[in-house]
């Protein structure tokens, strides 16, 4: 061991502004609600707060989905439920790519023995409609579309209505990432006809790390139960973790949920719905106005065309004979201030600012760019 136990002491984390990709700033009240006491898993005053997740997840997801719920694990699982559940082996998905996630979906349908059919797009541009129609044209056969709404990796927000139209018109079931959407962009479950989507808690809902909010449509439940082999996870079978999030006081035990992270969830899904999801949107592209234009001034250039730009993950490119590095550590030790790097083939060409949840404020815009112009002076 490099250091004797004897001399470890509490943790006591720095106070950071986080305005990376994630995770962003958590409410007071959502800190706070995680410290309540715990109580049992089962508990009825517990169930009845299960039922209020639920309800408050219905309307930040724009849904009436029965099956909506927050997965007890982050949102990699929560892609994971929805591949796990949906993809048998044999199955055709086609994966839209541009980023790293698309192909963190192409993994998993790998994994679950399905093919996955590649429609890939240059990173920091959208996904092309035509592609995707062409694709569907070319494989009938095929079981589902799958796609990231709001790419984090890149900033690009995908046109998930005009995705969703394509893959029912041939009959394909949708599968969206709403990681970074959930909360800070407009997305409508049922209005768009979604039929599997998950997210997370750590990026516009302001909430700890740790949970995966997932819903399925009623045409999504019924390819779920008509499985031809067992879901290949016990953990993420929906039909025994919905014996536990199910309707009324009766749950079944399936796990153990973490309870004061269900706590702080209702907390931040209640700060949602007070806010209202259509003002939280607003926000967020307002923040992210503001931040654009005080960056140009700067000198700092944005990757993606505007059309297509996600308000909450802003990437820029560094400008030249700045060193990435140099300027994050800088950022993060003299300023408390957290800024994303570049991931993949934009390692070192760009930075990610982050402007989600609480995170996306009038006041941490002026921080980061006064943080920046001090350090690029």
């Amino acid at each position: 061991m490099s250091q004797s136990l004897s001399s470890l002491s509490s943790f006591i984390p720095p106070t950071r502004v986080l305005m990376g990709p994630g995770p962003s700033d958590v409410y007071p009240q959502v800190l706070e609600a995680l410290s309540r006491p715990t109580i049992g898993h089962l508990d009825p005053k517990f169930v009845n707060l299960m039922d209020e997740v639920k309800q408050l997840l219905q309307y930040a997801f724009q849904t009436n989905n029965a099956l909506t719920m927050p997965i007890s694990a982050p949102g990699s699982a929560g892609m994971e439920s929805v591949f796990v559940n949906l993809v048998e082996p044999g199955d055709k998905v086609i994966v839209c790519q541009n980023g790293v996630f698309g192909g963190r979906m192409q993994q998993n349908v790998q994994r679950c023995g399905g093919q996955a059919i590649m429609v890939q797009d240059e990173w920091g541009k959208p996904t092309d409609l035509n592609k995707v129609r062409e694709t569907l044209q070319a494989h009938p056969d095929a079981k589902a579309l799958a796609f990231v709404h709001a790419e984090t990796s890149t900033g690009v927000l995908n046109d998930a209505k005009a995705l969703c139209q394509l893959a029912k018109e041939f009959d394909c079931l949708s599968i969206v990432d709403a990681v970074t959407s959930l909360g800070g962009s407009e997305l409508k479950v049922d209005d768009w006809h979604i039929d599997a989507i998950y997210s997370g808690t750590q990026k516009c809902l302001s909430c700890v790390p740790g949970l995966s909010p997932v819903s399925f449509s009623e045409q999504a439940i019924s390819v779920i139960k008509q499985r031809k082999h067992p879901v290949q996870s016990w953990f993420l079978d929906m039909d025994l973790v919905m014996g536990y999030w199910g309707q009324g006081a009766k749950r079944a035990y399936h796990h153990t949920a973490p309870v004061n992270s269900i706590y702080a969830l209702h907390e931040s899904l209640l700060i949602l719905h007070q806010e209202g999801l259509e003002h939280a949107w607003s926000r967020h592209q307002q923040n992210h106005l503001s931040l654009k234009s005080r960056l140009e001034k700067l000198g700092l250039e944005f990757v993606v065309e505007e059309a297509y730009r996600l308000p909450q993950l802003n990437m820029v490119s560094i400008p030249a004979g700045i060193d990435d590095g140099q300027v994050r550590n800088r950022l993060l030790n003299e300023f408390n201030l957290e800024i994303g790097a570049g991931l993949g083939d934009l390692a070192g060409k760009v930075w990610r600012i982050g402007l989600m949840g609480c995170s996306s404020s009038q006041k941490n815009v002026d921080y980061c760019v006064s943080s920046l112009e001090a350090v690029l002076d």
